[in-house]
C-alpha cells in the first residue's frame, strides 16, 4: 500500500531512533509524514527536521489552542504566543504544507473561563488569515469545541481543512462535509466502538489517515509511531466494510488534494 498524510506531533525532532521509525514507516508503505508544531520554539526545529529528510518529513507551522503540554505549567494559548511566531510563517512559507496544528480546546480543565475560549478563538482567527495570506490549508484541533471549530471555519472562509482526531457529533462532522472539510482518524479509535458512527457516516472522500504519534496509538501506555498508520486504515475498512487498500487508495489521494504542496516533497 502506499500512504500519506500519518499526521506527527513535533516530538519526532527529539527522537533518539528516528532512523529506525522512519524506516518502519517506510516498510509498511509510507510515503510523507506530515509533522505539525504546537508551539513557536518548535517551528525551526521541524523545518530542520523536513530539511535533514526531504520527500519524506512534510512541515506544518502552528500554535496550538494549548502551551506548554505536558508541563506544570500547562494552559489555554495567549495572542502573545503568536508574537515570535509570525515572522516565522513568513520566513518558511515556501516550505510549510499547512498551517498547523491550530484549533481550539474547550476543555473545562484547559479553558474553564470565558476569556479563555475568546482568546483562544482570537488566536485560531489570526492563524486562519495567515493560511489564507499563505493560501495553504489548516490543521484543526477541535476537543471539546466541534461545532464551534467548523463555525468558525465557515465564517473565515477557509476552504481546505483537515480536523483531526475529529470527535464531534455525526451532524456536525457532516457540516464540515457540505464545507468539504477532511477529517483524520488515528489508531486509538481501534480501542473502542465510540467512533464507529461517525466513521461509517464520513463519506471516504472526506476522510485522511493520521497517526496523531507520540499519543493516541492502540496502545495508550505505548509511544505511537507512523507505522501505526495501517492500524487507522484496516480499522476504517472494517467500519465501512471495504477492503484495506481501497481506504489507503483513497484516503491518500483525499492527502494529495488537500496538501498539494506534498507533490513537490515527494519529488525530491
Amino acid at each position: 500500500m502506499s500512504l500519506v498524510g500519518s499526521l506527527c506531533n513535533s516530538y519526532f525532532y527529539i527522537l533518539q531512533d528516528i532512523e529506525d521509525v522512519i524506516m518502519r514507516a517506510k516498510e509498511v508503505g509510507i510515503n510523507s509524514v506530515i509533522s505539525v508544531t504546537e508551539e513557536a520554539n518548535d517551528f525551526e526545529r521541524v523545518i530542520h527536521l523536513s530539511k535533514s529528510y526531504p520527500g519524506v518529513v512534510a512541515p506544518c507551522l502552528g500554535i496550538h489552542p494549548i502551551q506548554c503540554w505536558g508541563s506544570q505549567e500547562q494552559r489555554s494559548v495567549r495572542l502573545q504566543d503568536l508574537d515570535s511566531a509570525l515572522p516565522l510563517f513568513q520566513k518558511y512559507r515556501d516550505e510549510i504544507v499547512a498551517v498547523g496544528e491550530i484549533g481550539l480546546d474547550f476543555t473545562p480543565w484547559y479553558a474553564p473561563h470565558a476569556e479563555h475560549r475568546d482568546e483562544q478563538e482570537a488566536v485560531f482567527r489570526r492563524q486562519l488569515e495567515i493560511s489564507k495570506a499563505l493560501d495553504l490549508p489548516v490543521n484543526v484541533h477541535s476537543r471539546s469545541a466541534a461545532k464551534v471549530t467548523i463555525a468558525v471555519l465557515k465564517e473565515e472562509g477557509i476552504q481546505q481543512a483537515l480536523l483531526h482526531n475529529f470527535a464531534g457529533k455525526p451532524s456536525v462532522a457532516m457540516e464540515g462535509v457540505q464545507a468539504g472539510y477532511f477529517f483524520s482518524f488515528p489508531p486509538a479509535v481501534s480501542r473502542n466502538e465510540q467512533r464507529v458512527k461517525l466513521i461509517k457516516q464520513i463519506p471516504l472522500e472526506h476522510i485522511c489517515l493520521e497517526t496523531d504519534s507520540p499519543a493516541l496509538g492502540p496502545d495508550k501506555q505505548a509511544r505511537n509511531e507512523p507505522q501505526n498508520i495501517t492500524i487507522s486504515c484496516e480499522y476504517i475498512a472494517r467500519v465501512k466494510g471495504i477492503t484495506p487498500k481501497k481506504v489507503a487508495d483513497v484516503t491518500t489521494q483525499n492527502a494529495l488534494r488537500l496538501f498539494p504542496k506534498i507533490h513537490r516533497t515527494l519529488k525530491h
